[in-house]
């Protein structure tokens, strides 16, 4: 684990925390971005290396936070596959204490799909009363009195799609902890640019999966994002730049909602 301290104000025990090997690619691009962010949070900036818990999924080092809590009183969980932009506020103050911080990525034709999932969990593991409001783990907050959200039992690990969003989301539930639901400029994936949403006007975009090209690898969109960002700012040309992904992404968005409804 490599921790940056950077927060002076003792008082304000708050972490950026992101999950990546050393040798993940995208990190040389998205980590000095998420740095900075962490700066002004005033917060550290601490990035999960190694697989300590060995869960399967990578994904699940995120349970590493349960012993940060320690020393932090708030953690806000990046991903490195995201691009913080110069809009985002801080998230430690758009979130209200006490609660957990996230979007919920059960829309448009992830419905079903994610319907699906919560439905399932509950069928293995006993009905916490879940159903809807499906997790994202790439932007999370938690505070100090979630930390049992944090939890796992052995013979409990969410080995199926959605791995530590199911289990963190089975948790939620099952500890009755309230959330907050973050507007999706917090945590911009490829379903909202399926309804026609403007990616490069979100707060933090997030490259999970494939991502928004069809072409161009994960770390190609990000670093050809970020330099579009640092020429035209919130100018009004960000209304024009990727157009042709944009329209690729709206029309997977309507084929995909019209073959919901002949369904």
């Amino acid at each position: 684990m490599k921790t940056f301290y950077l927060n002076d104000e003792q008082k304000q025990k708050r972490a950026v925390v992101t999950r990546a090997r050393d040798n993940y690619e995208m990190a040389v691009t998205t980590h000095p971005v998420l740095k900075d962010y962490a700066r002004r949070c005033k917060a550290d900036f601490i990035v999960i290396n190694q697989e300590k818990l060995e869960l399967g999924e990578y994904s699940f080092e995120i349970f590493q936070c349960y012993d940060l809590f320690d020393t932090y009183e708030r953690i806000l969980v990046i991903d490195t596959d995201t691009l913080v932009t110069m809009s985002c506020p801080n998230l430690f103050e758009v979130v209200p204490e006490g609660h957990i911080g996230t979007i919920y990525e059960d829309k448009y034709n992830r419905k079903k799909d994610r319907w699906g999932r919560i439905f399932k969990v509950q069928q293995a593991w006993g009905d916490v009363g879940w159903r809807k409001g499906y997790i994202n783990t790439g932007v999370i907050l938690f505070s100090k009195c979630h930390r049992q959200v944090l939890t796992y039992e052995p013979d409990k690990i969410w080995d199926d799609l959605g791995y530590d969003d199911v289990l963190i989301g089975y948790n939620i539930h099952k500890y009755k902890c309230p959330v907050f639901e973050l507007p999706y400029k917090f945590n911009h994936m490829s379903v909202f640019s399926e309804a026609g949403k403007n990616r490069l006007k979100s707060h933090i975009i997030h490259y999970a999966g494939r991502g928004f090209s069809g072409k161009k690898s994960r770390p190609e969109q990000i670093a050809s994002d970020l330099q579009i960002l640092k020429r035209f700012s919130n100018s009004f040309w960000l209304n024009f730049c990727n157009i042709r992904q944009r329209l690729r992404l709206l029309a997977i968005g309507v084929l995909n909602f019209l073959r919901d409804k002949q369904n």
